[in-house]
């Protein structure tokens, strides 16, 4: 169940002194953290089985660069309600919320399963059936990230944060290799079949937990749009956290579409790989997230968070200028090499984008802030088509290479305008 504060140092603090307690001290703790860790672990190994397979089939059928990045426009474009779902997460119990974004998402594979099985996969009935899967996972985002300052409270946020990260990284391993090594041995019908039961697991983890995460009663009263604007102030009103709300919107701009959308791009086109290679790939960027991820969770509470932030990000920027340039020389070992790069420096930016915004503002409406968080990310859709358009007039390696260091650029003039935000350590709340 929740409590009302968590701030306190958790019992048997000493035996964290050894780094293996230090890293997964939330899990160790916090048995509800546990369980949505574990949730999330199956839920999001689902999503990234389901990018790989989907974007796979989504080029093998049109070829096209530009119609994968509409289809991964579909499938992004639920961000877009970033905001009302923040104020559904304040508003509404936030673990079933989480329980039907499950069973929505095992519906949507269903869906397309039964269409690919049956010959119909036609490309619109595949990207109606990605947007079906942007509805199960973008809008439940809010709750997710609220939920975890639930159960673990302020001092232990950045090591839950990093240890969700590795979820992320994790699953960045799993699902990938599996998509890719399914689609060689059964085909697409069949993976998407074995893959639907991601989201069953998803949903038992979580089940125990379905009375905790209710709003305070408060809440349930307040007007929507009252909400809203609660919520915009929280993030507008302060300058440290729209910096922060700056630097996600440009990274989701110029960068994340590259991974979101155009691997299997990189994958058939730049280094002639099939789709155990492309898993293979994505899988080395999981790794280098996942030592990332881990390197952070053992840090804990650390200082000058802000810094970590803005340079973490820019040495990530850095990696894909990089690995651009040895896909387009067609370098297998480097573009892995690299990709596993791309995946560690990304770290930083992973975690502490949300632990950031979640610190400098109040707990009351962090739902709705993470919703705003959301919609920054939402903007990607949008990007992922003109990105879309660039890649097929330049190529795709050119436009991650032009796009890298448009965000270096970026970092640098947002550090000498808020130097306030390398200095930032959260340790103490804001006042």
């Amino acid at each position: 169940m929740l409590t009302s504060d968590r701030d306190e140092s958790p019992a048997g603090g000493r035996g964290l002194l050894d780094i293996g307690g230090r890293t997964f001290s939330s899990l160790r703790t916090y048995p509800d953290f546990r369980r949505l860790w574990i949730s999330n672990l199956f839920f999001f190994g689902g999503v990234w089985t389901h990018t790989l397979i989907l974007g796979w089939l989504v080029f093998d059928m049109t070829g096209s660069e530009f119609l994968t990045g509409v289809f991964t426009a579909g499938r992004l474009a639920p961000m877009m309600l970033g905001p009302i779902s923040g104020v559904i997460s304040d508003r509404f119990n936030r673990v079933k919320l989480l329980l039907g974004a499950s069973v929505w998402a095992f519906a949507a594979i269903i869906m397309i399963a039964v269409l690919v099985a049956t010959g119909q996969a036609s490309f619109w009935a595949v990207f109606v059936g990605g947007v079906c899967i942007g509805l199960a996972q973008s809008p439940s985002q809010p709750a997710r990230f609220a939920l975890v300052f639930d159960f673990v409270g302020r001092k232990n946020l950045n090591n839950a944060n990093a240890l969700n990260s590795i979820v992320t990284n994790m699953t960045q391993v799993l699902g990938p290799a599996l998509g890719g090594a399914m689609i060689a041995v059964f085909g697409v019908s069949t993976s998407l079949w074995v893959s639907s039961f991601w989201y069953v697991i998803s949903f038992l983890a979580l089940w125990k937990l379905r009375d905790s995460g209710k709003p305070a009663p408060r809440v349930e009263r307040e007007p929507i749009m009252q909400m809203l604007s609660a919520g915009l102030r929280a993030v507008f009103s302060s300058q440290l956290a729209t910096a922060v709300l700056l630097v996600t919107f440009a990274a989701n701009i110029l960068l994340w579409p590259m991974y979101q959308g155009f691997m299997p791009v990189f994958a058939e086109v730049s280094l002639g790989l099939d789709a155990d290679g492309l898993g293979w790939l994505m899988t080395c960027s999981g790794l280098g997230g996942l030592v990332g991820s881990l390197t952070i969770a053992t840090l804990g509470d650390v200082r000058f968070k802000g810094a970590l932030f803005v340079f973490g990000t820019g040495v990530w920027a850095v990696s894909w200028i990089l690995f651009a340039g040895a896909a387009m020389n067609g370098s297998l070992p480097w573009s892995f090499a690299l990709m596993g790069l791309v995946g560690l420096a990304s770290a930083p930016f992973g975690v502490l984008q949300s632990t950031l915004l979640l610190m400098m503002t109040e707990r009351g409406v962090q739902g709705r802030v993470m919703g705003i968080q959301e919609l920054a990310i939402g903007v990607m859709p949008l990007s992922t088509l003109v990105l879309g358009l660039a890649a097929e007039l330049v190529g795709v390696a050119a436009v991650a290479q032009i796009n890298g260091v448009l965000l270096v650029l970026f970092l640098v003039v947002l550090g000498a305008r808020v130097p306030a935000l390398l200095r930032y350590s959260g340790i103490q709340p804001q006042s």
